[in-house]
């Protein structure tokens, strides 16, 4: 099945937005495009011969990647390609948005690093194997899939139900960069502080240096006027007040822009001795004084030796008492908010994990936007940077979950006494890949609720697991179990519940009550079924839009009922579109057919989203809320 927006993909031109919104550098060479491609035995070497063409950064199981085949756990996957290198004199960055699962990569013949892990960002530096004209790429690729307990999402060797296609190989862009050779800018950690007037700003170099005349000049932007410019040192913790801070929300999804730069100034710190003990006598470093030296040097003709762009939006989410009975509740900037979205499985019919283009993510959230959504629940699975960059941008509430990983013999039951376990290698490989997901997408406003698990599948160690998120990022509400087995950690009790009218969970005066999947209402659309031999199945199972909308109704009407009577606040709807034998989206897999208009949705969502379904609201401190 085929989207509009993948008709239009020409093999030249493939996904040539930068990909890392957060961290943006003007120069970069783009390798997504036409590779070479052959499956092997994990006995054998690298390939002499190649099996065709595959398109990156489509795995090789999409429509999308020209190939189509599976590669099993004993095989193993080889991509190849050549590039040109017109100079070798900075520092050349390899960058791989995702791999799945586990990865080797040659330049030239060379080995140049390794990977593991099919969700996260990894980046390589390679300019000591480049030389200046054609150059060679080789990638060497082996996924597990359903035959380990690494996290996979919902991707098995067997599809059917609610497991999916694989996912194997590269399925994110591939980028070359230029940066400076001594150093330059390779982090940014950007966060709020509690009260959202300031952020705290750590600009991490490639290397650490003890050179005094390197510093960094933060700029900070709203709609093109000034806000404030600081200069403090690389490698610390600046924070910078925000005055007349404007909140993040998702009717006012304000961002301000960002630009970090790496500069050389005059050595503002005392050089009475340049002996290092001298100085670390004369001036504690990492404090009070070295931050005001460097905030009060001139820089203003400094020379730039690197620099990059980015953004923030300055947004509270915390717990307070829900307005009627007190229960507790959902709070956006201080303000008690609704939290309505869909299950959103991220899947493709032609890219499967890969999106089209940003066209097509777009069209779907704006689609959940007018629909009167004001949230989506990221079901196991992590997105592209820039689908984030929107999410943010646009204004909706993410609720990430971490994807889950786990072997039939650790599923745990919803009856069960007690959690699985986990080896000490299997856990160890989940908690690394956990704390990277947090680490990689903490930039991003629009996400307010880590979920950690799904429905016992693998759920181990959660109060561990969770006070390690709440380590991780305190900014944050953690949901650590999202249905099934309620261990008493996190900040959220979370029902699953597929009835025609599901029912409210049971409160225990500390968390947040959420129905985290609710509805199901599956309606296959002859012409828009992903493959129409095989079961296309819903929750519940209709066959005209009459039937389905007075479903919804039913269902949402429930809903706002436990909102109204028994403190619920938040509702997760299954789900965003169909997905493969799943018929049950609000729009088809090919986001062709609203299956449900979004004009008739926003009226029925209007009793859970409006600002008066909570009554009378006090305004949280000064705080502004504009328009972007």
């Amino acid at each position: 099945m085929l989207t509009r927006w993948g008709a239009l993909i020409r093999s030249e031109e493939v996904q040539n937005d930068y990909p890392r919104p957060q961290m943006v550098r003007p120069a970069w060479q783009n390798l997504n495009g036409v590779w070479k491609y052959a499956i092997t035995s994990l006995r054998t070497a690298m390939p002499l011969q190649w099996d065709g063409d595959i398109l990156v950064p489509f795995c090789v199981e999409s429509l999308l990647s020209g190939v189509q085949r599976g590669v099993q756990p004993d095989q193993r996957l080889w991509y190849t390609r050549s590039f040109v290198v017109a100079s070798i004199d900075p520092t050349t960055l390899l960058h791989f948005g995702a791999v799945d699962e586990q990865c080797t990569v040659w330049i030239n013949g060379a080995v140049a690093g390794h990977h593991r892990g099919g969700y996260q960002p990894f980046s390589l530096d390679v300019s000591a194997y480049l030389h200046t004209g054609p150059n060679d790429i080789t990638v060497a690729v082996t996924d597990p899939t359903s035959s380990a307990g690494q996290p996979r999402g919902k991707q098995h060797l067997k599809p059917q139900g609610i497991w999916y296609t694989p996912v194997t190989g590269i399925w994110q862009t591939v980028w070359l960069e230029k940066v400076p050779r001594a150093q330059h800018i390779q982090e940014l950690k950007i966060t709020p502080t509690p009260e959202c007037d300031a952020i705290d700003l750590i600009a991490f170099l490639n290397r650490q240096s003890r050179d005094p005349t390197q510093a960094i000049r933060i700029t900070i932007h709203l709609n093109d006027s000034l806000i404030t410019e600081v200069v403090a040192r690389p490698d610390r913790r600046v924070r910078i007040p925000v005055p007349d801070a404007h909140m993040w929300s998702p009717d006012h999804p304000v961002l301000y822009d960002l630009t970090v730069s790496l500069i050389r100034i005059a050595n503002p710190l005392p050089q009475k001795d340049e002996s290092p003990a001298t100085l670390l006598r004369d001036l504690p470093l990492r404090g009070r004084a070295e931050a005001q030296l460097y905030a009060q040097a001139p820089h203003t003709d400094a020379e730039v030796l690197d620099s990059v762009t980015s953004y923030f939006g300055l947004r509270s989410i915390n717990l307070g008492p829900h307005p009627v009975g007190g229960e507790p509740t959902l709070l956006l900037n201080g303000e008690p908010v609704f939290h309505l979205g869909p299950l959103d499985q991220g899947w493709w019919p032609d890219g499967l994990h890969t999106p089209p283009s940003d066209a097509a993510m777009i069209h779907e959230l704006e689609y959940l936007k007018a629909a009167g959504f004001n949230a989506l629940r990221k079901h196991i699975k992590v997105e592209p940077a820039r689908y984030y960059y929107h999410c943010d941008r646009l204004g909706i509430l993410v609720w990430q979950d971490m994807p889950s990983g786990f072997v039939p013999a650790q599923f745990v039951a919803p009856n069960d006494e007690d959690e699985g376990h986990r080896s000490s290698q299997e856990s160890e490989l989940y908690d690394q890949q956990l704390q990277q997901m947090i680490n990689h997408l903490a930039h991003h406003p629009s996400i307010v609720i880590w979920v950690l698990h799904n429905e016992g599948w693998g759920q181990f160690d959660t109060r561990r697991l969770t006070d390690r998120i709440r380590s991780l990022d305190p900014t944050r509400l953690i949901n650590s179990t999202s249905g099934w087995l309620d261990v008493g950690a996190g900040d959220i009790i979370d029902r699953h519940d597929y009835q025609a009218e599901p029912q409210p969970p049971g409160g225990d005066g500390r968390r947040a009550l959420v129905i985290g999947e609710y509805g199901g209402v599956g309606w296959p659309v002859e012409g828009h079924v992903w493959n129409p031999e095989m079961r296309n199945w819903g929750y519940q199972t209709l066959h005209d839009l009459t039937a389905v909308q007075a479903a919804y109704h039913k269902a949402t009407d429930a809903i706002i009922n436990m909102h109204r009577h028994d403190g619920v606040c938040a509702a997760i709807y299954t789900q965003t579109t169909d997905v493969e034998g799943e018929v049950n989206g609000l729009l088809t897999y090919d986001r062709e057919v609203e299956k449900l208009p979004r004009r008739w949705l926003a009226a029925v969502h209007a009793p859970l989203t409006a600002r008066s379904s909570y009554g009378n609201k006090s305004s949280y401190g000064n705080k502004k809320e504009i328009d972007p």
